[in-house]
């Protein structure tokens, strides 16, 4: 944390009181209220935590209104452009870029650690059929912890890493074995010598019956939705993960619970009611309805994916994306899928009127991330599990700040009482 060179003065009931004032390194200036409660005798009132500091970090950054994503300083753009998934991985667990031994050391480690224990693939069979992935993964990932009793000691930084090498590792397996459950396939197993995102794509849509060879097209889209959805500061489920994990919780249980979080409609399925949305279209000529159904505020309708409720500017992920939307649909056409025509076609039109561009509504990067995976062959439901994949190594990062961070201390939300003051109990049969 920052030295404190400034303080701001809080006067309640005539009496004032000197708060610390932190500036860090980029963003606003945050007060620091933690002595507030035993000095004053009152708490602070921030529903949602919008104004809220709960933690310094050094791993990203962001400013909405100047669309900036930062991570360990470097622009989310130029390593989506010239990076790779695991390297932005090695960046965000250890503050810098790696070295070429490095980065083959962190490689070759995650690659041979990504088979699970053979026993976890009965908890698949514990599942129905038409189980939503995102309940496997958090039951699957949860249960981890029955199963790697050498990485769950978080005092111990060896145990500590060991985690987060088996977390990043085991992760896209989980997510293609969830996948491959719900479409009665059988597991398909990882491979050695296949990139991280190729091999990912492999265990999705590979069978036993036939060789799969995997578009480096694909593999390359697929790395960059990874790379984009890696760490977006402290959002709901970071801010999860940061809290279980203040408890001293093992870490597969805070990244499960990381994952329960992200999987609800308003954090984790942006991309999928962004597909939604282009099946309620349905065809290319129907666009100019919805483009004026968006536009008229007494309609509930609204376009998703486009704008953000981060970014007021434009999404610093979205070019990038876009560029990786364009190859895929250049690669597997859109002849045949109606949604990815009506994608192509809304895009145009929304960045064509001058309406959305006034209000900055300009496709984000789930609009494209949706496209692409639709056209991959993702279905809706799996948009969020590969979401998860790819944020495990923020929260990871994340979790690891805070272990690592001395100060750290359970958390312990305050709340403004609203309910009944104390009271005598009445026996029942005295009440009316």
């Amino acid at each position: 944390m920052s030295e404190t060179q400034k303080t701001a003065t809080l006067t309640l009931d005539g009496k004032s009181y000197e708060l610390p004032v932190h500036t860090p390194t980029e963003g606003p200036d945050v007060v620091d209220i933690r002595k507030l409660y035993s000095q004053a005798g009152v708490f602070t009132y921030d529903p949602g935590f919008t104004s809220t500091a709960a933690c310094d970090s050094a791993i990203t950054y962001i400013d909405g209104g100047e669309g900036v994503l930062l991570h360990r300083g470097y622009a989310i753009g130029e390593l989506a452009e010239k990076s790779h998934y695991l390297e932005v991985c090695y960046l965000l667990l250890n503050g810098e870029l790696p070295t070429a031994a490095e980065m083959e050391k962190f490689e070759s480690l995650v690659t041979n650690h990504t088979m699970v224990h053979e026993q976890m693939h009965k908890f698949f069979s514990g599942f129905r059929r038409d189980a939503h992935p995102m309940a496997i993964m958090v039951g699957v990932v949860g249960a981890m912890s029955a199963f790697y009793h050498d990485s769950t000691d978080i005092s111990d930084p060896h145990q500590r890493e060991v985690a987060t090498i088996r977390l990043i590792a085991k992760m896209p397996t989980i997510a293609a074995m969830a996948f491959k459950y719900t479409t009665g396939q059988p597991f398909v197993y990882p491979r050695n010598d296949l990139d991280y995102a190729a091999n990912f794509l492999r265990m999705c849509f590979a069978v036993p019956a036939e060789e799969y060879e995997v578009n480096p097209i694909l593999a390359r889209a697929m790395d960059r939705i990874f790379t984009l959805h890696a760490d977006h500061e402290q959002n709901a489920s970071t801010s999860t993960v940061r809290l279980a994990s203040s408890s001293g919780a093992n870490p597969f249980a805070c990244i499960a619970a990381g994952i329960a979080c992200l999987w609800g409609p308003s954090h984790g399925g942006a991309n999928q009611a962004c597909l939604e949305m282009l099946q309620e279209i349905g065809t290319v000529d129907r666009i100019p309805e919805y483009i004026a159904r968006a536009k008229d505020k007494n309609d509930p309708f609204r376009l998703m994916g486009f704008g953000h409720r981060v970014y007021k500017n434009f999404d610093p992920r979205a070019t990038v994306m876009k560029q990786s939307a364009d190859e895929v649909l250049d690669l597997l056409g859109v002849e045949d899928k109606p949604i990815l025509q009506v994608a192509k076609e809304l895009e145009k039109a929304a960045l064509a009127d001058p309406y959305f561009a006034e209000k900055k509504l300009f496709p984000n990067v789930d609009f494209y991330s949706g496209i692409i995976l639709e056209a991959m062959g993702f279905p809706t439901s799996m948009f969020t599990p590969i979401f998860a994949l790819s944020r495990t190594v923020g929260w990871i990062s994340q979790w690891k700040e805070m272990i690592e961070d001395p100060a750290m201390k359970i958390g312990r939300p305050r709340q403004l009482y609203t309910g009944a003051t104390q009271r005598d109990y009445t026996n029942v049969e005295d009440r009316d």
